[in-house]
C-alpha cells in the first residue's frame, strides 16, 4: 500500500454547475405534513451535497411509523434542464422522479402504470419555508406539506 496522493483523482467529480439552483434545499428542515388542515405528521429532512456536489442527497425522517424514513438522490439530466430523482424508503419501494425547480416553484412528477403521482410546491419569499401538496395525476389530495429551514 501506498501513502496517499495530495492531489485529486482525475475521474472524482467536481460540483455540478446545474445544481448550483439547488443550493436552497441544503440544510435542515423540520416538516409538517396534514390533510385538511389536520396534523397528520412531524419529521425532519435533510438535504447535502454528495461527492463535493455532483449530486445531492435527501435524507427525509417522520416521528410517525406509518410514514416511511427515505432516501433520494438528485441529479440534473443535461438534455432536458430538468432533474432525476431515484428514491428509495424503508418499505422497500424504488421510484424515479423528474423534478424542476424554477422561480421558487417545486415540482416533482413521475408517470407509472396504476399510480403516477405529482408533487408542486413554493419557496417562501425568504426562503425558509416551503409550502405543497402531493397528489396522484388523476386525482389531486388535498395534502399540505410544510417544510422550515432550520438554518
Amino acid at each position: 500500500m501506498t501513502a496517499p496522493q495530495t492531489q485529486a483523482h482525475p475521474h472524482t467529480p467536481t460540483a455540478n454547475p446545474a445544481l448550483l439552483r439547488l443550493a436552497a434545499f441544503v440544510g435542515e428542515w423540520e416538516v409538517e405534513a396534514s390533510i385538511g388542515g389536520q396534523l397528520l405528521g412531524r419529521g425532519r429532512v435533510v438535504f447535502e451535497w454528495l461527492q463535493g456536489g455532483a449530486f445531492l442527497v435527501q435524507y427525509s425522517t417522520m416521528e410517525q411509523v406509518e410514514f416511511p424514513t427515505a432516501t433520494t438522490i438528485i441529479g440534473p439530466d443535461d438534455s432536458t434542464q430538468t432533474y432525476c430523482m431515484l428514491y428509495y424508503d424503508s418499505r422497500a419501494v424504488s421510484r424515479v422522479y423528474q423534478m424542476s425547480l424554477n422561480n421558487g416553484v417545486w415540482k416533482l412528477w413521475r408517470e407509472a402504470p396504476r399510480f403516477s403521482q405529482r408533487f408542486e410546491a413554493t419557496f417562501s419569499d425568504d426562503g425558509r419555508t416551503i409550502r405543497g401538496r402531493w397528489g396522484e395525476i388523476d386525482r389531486w389530495f388535498a395534502m399540505g406539506t410544510r417544510l422550515r429551514s432550520d438554518l
